[in-house]
């Protein structure tokens, strides 16, 4: 399947200016929700306009500004299962984890429903996604790969960025394990792959292999 056929809505909230993005395949009515952020009722909205029901929230990492949605969207549909990995769920019920105490917030999720590790196959909506584990933002950090779609997409969470990577400077961060899940696990896909980030641009596997200032071939990294 041509990916211009996916409809993919990206809905940034505040003040993080994170994405969340639901992504729907032709002719369905079901749909994914990745990383519901701070303002959910976007969200609904859009849910409710387009006539989606989501059949999974995929949670790239358990940071709060990614999952802060969750409790809001899983009111209005309690059988669509949170899913994240096994490293991150501890997160969605801790606020010093997932670092909303920091700010005053104490800001908690639903529990997972669902649990999946690198490797993973996990179907929904009529996606096949591919899991993998890449930590360094966050020690339970997964990107989502579509499967069977060209060309490939991947829900990159904080990791890789357009000309940026995600921070490393949390307690549970490692800039070493980021770079080399990076190139292990998303600089060894097509050049020409989407990145679908948790914050700004879209951007694509070759550029930032080749320019990206803090992982790329233009800050020295080699295969």
């Amino acid at each position: 399947m041509n990916l211009r056929d996916v409809r993919i809505w990206s809905i940034v909230s505040a003040p993080f200016e994170e994405n969340t993005y639901v992504a729907a395949l032709p002719g369905r009515s079901d749909c994914l929700v990745v990383d519901p952020g701070l303002e959910p009722e976007k969200i609904l909205d859009l849910l409710e306009s387009e006539a989606l029901t989501p059949a999974a929230f995929l949670i790239t990492h358990g940071h709060s500004d990614h999952i802060a949605g969750n409790e809001a969207l899983k009111e209005r549909y309690p059988d669509c299962p949170i899913v994240v990995s096994e490293e991150d769920a501890a997160k969605l019920v801790n606020p010093a984890l997932n670092l909303s105490a920091a700010f005053g917030a104490h800001l908690v999720s639903p529990p997972a429903d669902k649990l999946i590790a690198e490797g993973d196959e996990y179907e929904a909506a009529g996606f096949k996604l591919s899991v993998r584990e890449i930590p360094g933002h966050s020690s339970g950090h997964v990107v989502f790969i579509a499967e069977g779609v060209e060309p490939t997409l991947v829900f990159g969470g904080d990791v890789l960025f357009a000309g940026s990577i995600g921070r490393t400077d949390f307690p549970d961060g490692s800039f070493e394990q980021l770079a080399d899940g990076i190139w292990k696990k998303l600089f060894t896909l097509d050049d020409e792959t989407i990145v679908l980030p948790g914050h700004g641009p879209a951007t694509t596997v070759g550029r930032e292999k080749r320019d990206n200032p803090f992982v790329g071939q233009a800050a020295g990294f080699k295969e």
